[in-house]
């Protein structure tokens, strides 16, 4: 349905970026229900738009090691992304969720530009929390999350600036090129997959702005079996990339990675050291769900 949405959205419009977003009003849970501590967090974007967010201080006890701004990726709100960064306040890690405008309880509708504007407005809000303030900064992206901060970063310098490491997980290389693919899935728009991609812009991809993020050091993460983001487009953003970067691939399905602790563990050894990461766990080594193998992590160099 979603790509049969996508072809008309693509017949009708020149310009049309609207398919990327599938946002939702209702909240799933909330952060208490799982066992964390958390703060509802208001942001007003430059626009005015009122933007909600979650803020999770590191777990009682575990000494503050630093900050991720998570951007969670196209469909729900930040309830239904949970999962992609509950584990990091037992790490020591603060967390700032965002849930861009048009997405649960951030008032607006979702767009483009109007995100940049809400990852532009959550990095103002960091710079001036005391808690933030002296510690380091990490951006996670998940999927469009990802995607629109690379776009974001490559624009804005003075943020890249304040960020010791980016993660991406799952992410897109080209809003043309995922147009094309999911038009290619679906029967009825698969003999016009390759003319209707071409109406989707593709200026915002994050392969166009990867090139620009000199000196910041990248962890991508990549599954193998992701059926919504292929493999290729982990691959082109790692060969586009400047060093230092880091691609890990993984098993499961989209954006699944968190789910599994060796790749908690991999981000976290990351962040820690994002220049002198030179051992990950081997192709050979990483389980398959739908056949298990046991997984040894990889020793670490001398």
């Amino acid at each position: 349905m979603r790509a049969l949405l996508l072809g008309l959205c693509l017949l009708g419009l020149s310009g049309c970026s609207g398919w990327l977003f599938y946002p939702e009003r209702e909240m799933l849970l909330n952060p208490a229900e799982v066992g964390l501590v958390y703060e509802d967090v208001f942001i007003t974007a430059a626009d005015g738009t009122r933007l909600h967010a979650w803020w999770l201080p590191a777990k009682a006890g575990v000494a503050v090691k630093g900050t991720v701004l998570h951007l969670h990726g196209n469909g729900g709100n930040v309830s239904s992304h949970l999962a992609g960064s509950w584990w990091l306040p037992a790490a020591g890690y603060q967390v700032l969720l965002l849930d861009y405008r048009g997405y649960g309880r951030s008032a607006g509708a979702a767009s483009l530009s109007g995100s940049y504007q809400d990852i532009d407005a959550a990095f103002a809000w960091l710079q001036q929390a005391p808690e933030v303030q002296n510690r380091p900064l990490v951006l996670l992206g998940q999927s469009l999350g990802g995607a629109m901060a690379t776009h974001y970063l490559a624009a804005h310098p003075q943020s890249r600036a304040q960020l010791k490491a980016l993660v991406l997980d799952g992410v897109p290389a080209s809003y043309r090129d995922m147009a094309r693919y999911t038009l290619a899935n679906l029967w009825l728009t698969w003999p016009l997959q390759v003319p209707l991609s071409w109406l989707m812009p593709d200026g915002d991809s994050a392969i166009t702005a990867m090139p620009q993020l000199a000196g910041l050091p990248v962890l991508l993460y990549q599954s193998l079996d992701d059926e919504v983001v292929p493999l290729s487009n982990g691959v082109r953003l790692y060969q586009a990339a400047p060093p230092p970067r880091v691609l890990q691939l993984t098993r499961g399905g989209h954006v699944q990675t968190f789910a599994e602790p060796l790749w908690r563990q991999v981000m976290l050894r990351f962040v820690d050291d994002p220049t002198g990461m030179t051992s990950l766990p081997r192709l050979a080594e990483i389980a398959d769900k739908r056949q298990p193998i046991p997984v040894t992590p990889q020793p670490e160099s001398p």
